[in-house]
């Protein structure tokens, strides 16, 4: 079978696999977790609109930062992709489907590609419009300073290094509950021990902070966001990684998981009854 061939298949795939995603029953509560923090940046662009604002654009653009800190990296997007990536195998599992994939003539690696592609596809799509849309709403109340500060200031560039910052999110993301949804029957317990990891690495010593996702994203972020409360004390604070690293590193780590989930996939054996 020559390249062709496998990019159609991974084309058909990711067709099919992608409309699951996006229009799932299971795929209801992402949807409100990735409309959430557009409609509070969006209810208060309108409260302030109306209040006249009695903060400045510094204010929201540090609010935004600690939203885009604490609910997106570390709920949104982490839950998001638990909840698109796992189900790729394993709700086919529970719909008893996985084998119509299994008896078709396809390789197992081509159908781990397009099913990671279609999860990428469906939670981009959902987190990427969810970011975006946060970031304009919540300083639009200033109008023309806003205005000013989106096209001759940096808020553009803030907006794309966030944008940037989610899809890596996803693609790490995304490549470790691929390979979690392959290798257990219980995927939770694991995705639990992976969010204890994820939330409190600001609290790790150093080089075990680098042993995450979470350290490489925020180290990304435009506008840093201390640590703060009692805790704040025991933080580690470990030299940041430039971008020309975290990136290819990120891209890098996501790549071997998925290649892992394939080498897994070749030896599946699916029983409906476990």
């Amino acid at each position: 079978m020559n390249w062709r061939q496998w990019m159609r298949q991974i084309g058909a795939v990711l067709r099919l696999e992608l409309k699951k995603a996006l229009f799932s029953r299971r795929a209801w509560w992402i949807y409100l977790l990735a409309a959430a923090p557009v409609v509070l940046c969006g209810a208060h662009a309108l409260v302030m609109t109306q209040k006249r604002a009695w903060h400045g654009m510094a204010e929201d653009n540090i609010a935004f930062a600690a939203i885009y800190h604490i609910f997106y990296l570390r709920l949104g997007i982490f839950f998001g992709c638990v909840g698109i990536f796992m189900n790729l195998f394993r709700g086919e599992v529970l719909d008893k489907t996985l084998h119509y994939y299994l008896l078709a003539p396809i390789r197992r690696e081509v159908l781990v590609v397009g099913k990671y592609l279609a999860g990428l596809a469906a939670a981009g799509a959902y987190f990427i419009l969810s970011t975006a849309a946060s970031c304009l709403l919540i300083s639009s109340h200033f109008g023309e300073a806003y205005r000013d500060f989106l096209l001759r200031g940096p808020g553009l560039q803030h907006l794309g290094w966030y944008l940037t910052v989610t899809a890596l999110a996803v693609i790490g993301y995304g490549g470790v509950f691929l390979l979690m949804g392959l290798l257990f029957r219980n995927p939770m317990i694991p995705a639990g021990l992976v969010m204890v990891w994820e939330t409190n690495n600001w609290l790790l010593p150093a080089a075990a902070q680098k042993v995450s996702v979470i350290f490489y994203l925020t180290n990304l972020t435009p506008v840093p966001v201390p640590p703060k409360g009692p805790l704040a004390i025991l933080a580690v604070t470990p030299d940041p990684v430039s971008a020309w690293l975290a990136i290819p590193g990120l891209l890098l780590v996501a790549l071997t998981l998925v290649v892992l989930a394939a080498l897994k996939a070749r030896r599946l054996q699916i029983s409906y009854a476990d």
